[in-house]
């Protein structure tokens, strides 16, 4: 029986040691992941990495600690070339993780917790001992919870706090952190990341944090690396860079939108009319601060913004995902809740983020996927009973005319690539007739340029048919491609709006780094 002590990890550094990532590619197949990526980490420094969605920050960071294996480049710690093949090889050099959602055990105790997070966790476990121990480091860390308390029993700044005692208590020297602030207040998340730069500045730590809060890397951060589409995009101190350069980073050089085949002969009229909208987040924080939306016949209208500004959670109130706490919503000048009653009613469609966990059910078929809008109506049901001849008919057609690469129609939709699970989706969503709403949410995020410029053409072909398009994406090429009309999306509020002809980027992108 081992008591607890302050020396967990087997680093030799007392200082954090200096990181760089050298030319690191990671290729998934044919996807570029990560592509010549450089980073460096230098000791007591509080480093930002930023990018949009798929920019590859996940990506690198997880080749850092061990998770992916890089397909070409190399970890330098201290200048000296070094192999990491799993997290206990990066605990080795001093690195450790905090990420984006909890992984303590809710049922057990902080102090449970603490014991369970170290690599030589004991099977049998002197509690005496280890409370001395417990104890001791509670007292010297920058945070203070109680260590009898279960995990459930905390808030979610709490929850935040230990998975960051966590890594101090194994004695990391670097902290990783993948968007720690994602669920806590501001208040909160000044008080954490306020706390870890003292500890940097007092050169006990070196900080790297995954952000898309502007706010937050011009308050705590020292330097900004910046990834767009799985490259470099560029670097700098923060006190040489203003907000509007860091997002001109984020988003590229301007770029005029690409021509795209419209045609304008359908009547608008507002198909979807939202009045003051409000809706909160998984952890009670409102999301959705209040917003007013019309979007026409035969118009497609672009909602911009950084993730986290309320976006997830506007669409899925209307897609009937989440409860709105305020306001109204009308479809076809009807009041609209979002049942699958009214979606049927009104012809609203929807291509969601994220299609395996939102829009399909993994271990079923990719024909029973295409049916789930239509099972419970002839020809594919009668008199209750299923037709299933008629489903894999259907679905052998739709697989036919969307180009979806399967196997057969009885393979589980779950075995596709990601493109294949969209082109199902899609298949499913905008073959019904009459289509009058279309809410697609970040369609083509992760995708090949095929299967990219798939979709966007049968948006553009919907759209043209009189089709009435939200289109919510974090990729602005895409929404100066396709929208007819832009928004600002920040803090849960609409703070810009314009015709695409008319947009301006130097002001989309000062709006979407909330300014």
């Amino acid at each position: 029986m081992t008591p607890s002590t302050l020396t967990q990890s087997t680093s030799t550094h007392a200082v954090p040691p200096d990181i760089q990532v050298v030319n690191m590619s990671k290729h998934f197949g044919r996807l570029i992941a990560l592509d010549r990526v450089s980073l460096h980490l230098k000791p007591g420094t509080f480093h930002a990495l930023l990018g949009e969605n798929g920019a590859g920050k996940s990506t690198l960071v997880k080749c850092l600690m061990g998770f992916y294996t890089p397909t070409f480049g190399e970890v330098q710690i201290d200048g000296t070339a070094v192999p990491i093949h799993s997290p206990r090889d990066a605990h080795h050099y001093g690195i450790g993780m905090v990420y984006q959602h909890f992984t303590s055990v809710p049922a057990m105790t902080v102090a449970e917790n603490l014991v369970l997070s170290r690599f030589d966790s004991p099977f049998l476990v002197n509690w005496k001992a280890e409370m001395v121990g417990l104890q001791a480091f509670m007292e010297s860390s920058p945070f203070r919870i109680p260590l009898d308390v279960p995990i459930a029993q905390l808030a979610a700044g709490q929850k935040q706090k230990l998975e960051i005692l966590k890594q101090l208590y194994l004695q990391s020297k670097v902290l990783i952190l993948d968007e720690p602030t994602s669920v806590l207040t501001p208040g909160e998340a000044d008080e954490i990341l306020g706390l870890l730069r003292e500890q940097v500045t007092a050169g006990n730590l070196s900080v790297l944090i995954i952000s898309h809060k502007f706010r937050e890397v011009m308050a705590f951060a020292d330097e900004i690396t910046v990834l767009r589409k799985g490259k470099f995009a560029g670097s700098g101190r923060v006190k040489d860079l203003t907000v509007a350069d860091m997002a001109e980073m984020m988003m590229g050089e301007k770029k005029d939108p690409t021509p795209v085949n419209k045609t304008n002969g359908v009547e608008q009229v507002p198909v979807l009319e939202v009045h003051d909208l409000r809706a909160n987040k998984d952890n009670g924080i409102e999301a959705v601060a209040g917003i007013n939306l019309a979007v026409h016949s035969g118009e497609i209208v672009g909602i911009a913004g950084v993730s986290g500004n309320g976006q997830r959670e506007l669409v899925e109130v209307l897609a009937g995902q989440r409860e709105a706490t305020a306001g109204y919503i009308k479809v076809n000048s009807e009041p609209y809740s979002a049942t699958r009653a009214e979606m049927k009613k009104h012809r609203v469609f929807a291509l969601p983020e994220e299609p395996l966990r939102n829009a399909c059910v993994p271990h079923m078929s990719v024909a029973e996927n295409m049916a789930l809008r239509t099972f419970d109506h002839p020809p594919q049901s009668r008199k209750g009973w299923l037709i299933l001849g008629a489903i894999r008919e259907m679905a052998v057609g739709l697989i036919q005319q969307f180009s979806v690469k399967t196997p057969s129609p009885d393979t589980p939709v779950g075995d596709l690539s990601g493109g294949n699970v969209q082109r199902a989706v899609l298949a499913r969503e905008l073959s019904a007739d009459h289509i009058r709403l279309l809410i697609a949410a970040n369609p083509c995020f992760g995708l090949d340029f095929n299967a990219v410029d798939f979709i966007h053409t049968q948006i553009l072909e919907a759209r043209n048919r009189g089709v009435a398009v939200l289109l919510v994406s974090e990729d602005l090429d895409e929404l100066l491609k396709l929208s007819d009309r832009i928004i600002v999306i920040s803090g849960g509020e609409f703070v810009y709006e314009s015709a695409i002809a008319d947009a301006s980027y130097t002001e989309i992108g000062h709006k979407m780094a909330g300014h």
